[in-house]
This record gives C-alpha cells, sequence and structure tokens, in this order.
C-alpha cells in the first residue's frame, strides 16, 4: 500500500536507465532485454568467457570467481545508480540476481565484503560493497562477515591499467582477526582482479581454507 501511494507522489522510474514503471517494476522491459548475461560458458577462476587464452587468474589467491553479467548496458548503469548516486533499491536487484545465478553453494559459508577505504566510504556516506553482500547473504542463507579492512590512499581504481592497479602497496587489505574457513568475496565489479587478490591473499594470511568471489558484473577484454 505504501509503495502505491509514493508512486502517486514520486512515479516509479526504471533503476537502470530512469524511465518511467509501474509501481511493481524496477527495471523497464527493454533494460531487462538487454542484460549482458555472461551465461554458463566462463572460466571458474577469471569469470571470462571461454577461450580465456592465458588465464588472468592463475597466480591469484582466490579458488574461483564468478559474476552473472558482463560490465556494460544496463547492468553497467545498475552498478553506477548504486555505487554513484546511492540507488540503494539497485543493490536488491542485483543481489538477487547474483544469488539466483551463483555456480557454487553460498549455504553455509561467510559472505565477506570487498571493504572499501575509509575516506571514500565516509565520502559516500555508505559501503556499496558491504549492502550488496548483506543483499546476496539474505538470499543464499550465508552470514555476513566484516573482516577486512582497507589502508592506503584514496586514488581511484576506474581507468588505470592492470599494471597499476597491481603494483606493489597499491592495494592494502588486512584482516585483523581469524577468518571464516569458507570465504566469499563479494564486490560490484570484476575488473583486473587486483583488488579481489588482495583481499584473497589477507583471507588465507588470516586462515581462510577456500575463498570464491562473486561480483554482479565482468568486465571484458
Amino acid at each position: 500500500m505504501l509503495r502505491r501511494v509514493l508512486a502517486l507522489v514520486v512515479p516509479p522510474a526504471c533503476l537502470a536507465c530512469g524511465a518511467p514503471l509501474r509501481a511493481d517494476r524496477d527495471l523497464c522491459a527493454a533494460c531487462r532485454a538487454t542484460l549482458p548475461w555472461l551465461g554458463r560458458d566462463v572460466c571458474p577462476r577469471c569469470a571470462l568467457l571461454l577461450p580465456c587464452g592465458r588465464c588472468p587468474a592463475e597466480h591469484v589467491a582466490w579458488d574461483a570467481a564468478w559474476a552473472p553479467l558482463a560490465h556494460d548496458g544496463p547492468a553497467r548503469a545498475l552498478v553506477a545508480a548504486l555505487k554513484f548516486r546511492g540507488t540503494l533499491a539497485a543493490a536488491q536487484v542485483m543481489a538477487a540476481q547474483m544469488a539466483a545465478g551463483c555456480p557454487f553453494d553460498l549455504q553455509g559459508a561467510a559472505v565477506v565484503p570487498v571493504p572499501a577505504l575509509p575516506a571514500r566510504r565516509s565520502a559516500r556516506g555508505f559501503d556499496h560493497a558491504a549492502i550488496l553482500a548483506s543483499a546476496v547473504a539474505r538470499r543464499s542463507a550465508a552470514g555476513v562477515v566484516a573482516c577486512l579492512r582497507r589502508a592506503g590512499s584514496a586514488e581511484r581504481q576506474l581507468g588505470a591499467g592492470r599494471a597499476t592497479r597491481r603494483a606493489k602497496g597499491r592495494i592494502v587489505v588486512r584482516c585483523p582477526r581469524d577468518a571464516p574457513a569458507r570465504a566469499v568475496l563479494v564486490d560490484d565489479v570484476h575488473t583486473t582482479g587486483a583488488t579481489l587478490d588482495a583481499c584473497a591473499r589477507a583471507l588465507r594470511r588470516a586462515g581462510a581454507a577456500e575463498v570464491r568471489a562473486i561480483t554482479y558484473t565482468r568486465t571484458l577484454p
């Protein structure tokens, strides 16, 4: 009822493109039809479409990685809505799609959000990965363990090349407590994997026996 009343005051809009919507919808028909699903024919290590050539995840610290969608079109718009405009409803749509298609069992695992830099979290007023991780956990009978901490400068990753992102000391992640035995890292986008790898290494050092990574989108070469 409340949603219907609010729809009369503020007409609902597509979370990706802003087109007018019915009150019980979150994405318009056009955006739903053009979501860039990756399907099942992806590398279980780097989450890229097969064949991935020389796998970029050959030496990473995680066991498996997966994303339901390519970082393009409406999926990219949903990430931007959550991350840069604070549209928290986008996290619910993203989490539902992540939990529904996940190729590995999340039940009983610990969902670990990829930590944001304190300065960036403070500037935004929220932690988008923590919100997304909580939404994924609610849909998969998993618990959330926010055990990672990020340190270092607030230098943006966006636009940085693979070598720059992976430069020693650029991404500093620590786990100041015992890590869960089965950890599932959750973030919005998997680009080079540098941040995910830093998180996985921190979890390994703290005792994690298994580390997997789920993101909403995967950037393609």
